[in-house]
């Protein structure tokens, strides 16, 4: 469980701000409850308990003896830091809930996996690479800015472009009074009088929509969207719908360049179930074959 007792706190009582300890909604992301946004929302409709009292302000320092309850179940400690490269496809919404009843990623996810959060969302008609952790605090990370992470997509769209006006957004836009930072988007050969052009663009902010929005502005309206990276990741051969566990030294690597220190440990042994991806064994070096004898 949540093992943490903030000074200050009285016996039983509610946390309280203190100079040890670690907020409250910093620790349940990093044990994989929720987004520290979705857990200010828990504590709101009070689902959260802290040693025993309810919670009501997410302005709660907890230390090694405190004991955090969801829904009168006890919290257990994080876990190592885990991350999955998904092969999110169209039809398919980036929550666990939706209001509007469509499937989810989650509930398409395999059995057996570690309650997961993702790294920023794909939409609904979007397809290709989701990052997916069981350590909020990471997933925090990969998303902002200062993170220099650069998501690239492959992007289909319907009407008429030249080059040098996509290169004028290097320079950044402000769409309908929102401001996008610089996009890199080149243009791929086209047949001529094609109706459709394809791009890759490559962005380092992610704000909601931002592909769609961006190229609307410019007249072309997207028609297919495909992470194919995100940071060092690759959608690479990974197939539609199918999930694959980065190893744990990716992981460490990557929490040492966006300065986020992951939670140790080793994680279980993957078990493959019907519908992970066998990670490929590449091997380098070793004797050659000796040819065959050509036969007569």
């Amino acid at each position: 469980m949540v093992a943490h007792r903030a000074q200050g706190n009285e016996a039983g009582g509610e946390g309280q701000p203190a100079e040890d300890g670690e907020r409250i909604a910093k620790v349940l992301a990093r044990a994989g409850v929720a987004s520290r946004r979705e857990v200010e929302r828990l504590i709101a409709d009070g689902r959260l308990t802290l040693n025993g009292q309810p919670l009501t302000t997410p302005a709660v320092k907890i230390g090694p003896a405190d004991i955090v309850a969801l829904d009168g179940k006890a919290v257990a400690a994080a876990e190592a830091t885990r991350l999955f490269r998904y092969h999110k496809p169209v039809g398919l919404v980036t929550t666990h809930n939706d209001p509007r009843g469509r499937p989810t990623v989650f509930e398409a996810l395999p059995p057996d996996l570690p309650r997961l959060i993702s790294v920023g969302r794909l939409d609904f008609n979007s397809e290709g690479l989701l990052l997916l952790t069981n350590d909020g605090g990471l997933a925090r990370a990969l998303e902002l800015p200062t993170g220099g992470l650069v998501r690239r997509y492959r992007v289909r769209a319907r009407g008429r472009i030249v080059q040098a006006r996509l290169d004028e957004l290097k320079e950044g836009i402000t769409v309908s009074g929102v401001r996008y930072g610089p996009i890199d988007a080149r243009l791929d050969a086209s047949r001529e009088g094609a109706a459709n052009v394809w791009l890759t663009v490559s962005l380092a902010e992610g704000k909601n929509r931002e592909v769609r929005r961006v190229l609307e502005a410019l007249d072309l309206m997207v028609n297919r969207l495909i992470r194919v990276s995100y940071g060092p990741f690759e959608l690479g051969e990974l197939a539609s719908g199918k999930v694959e566990e980065v190893s744990s030294q990716a992981v460490r690597r990557l929490g040492d360049k966006v300065a986020f220190t992951v939670t140790p440990g080793a994680p279980p042994e993957p078990k493959y179930k019907p519908g992970w991806a066998r990670p490929k064994i590449r091997r380098s070096g070793g004797p050659k074959r000796k040819a065959r004898p050509a036969s007569s």
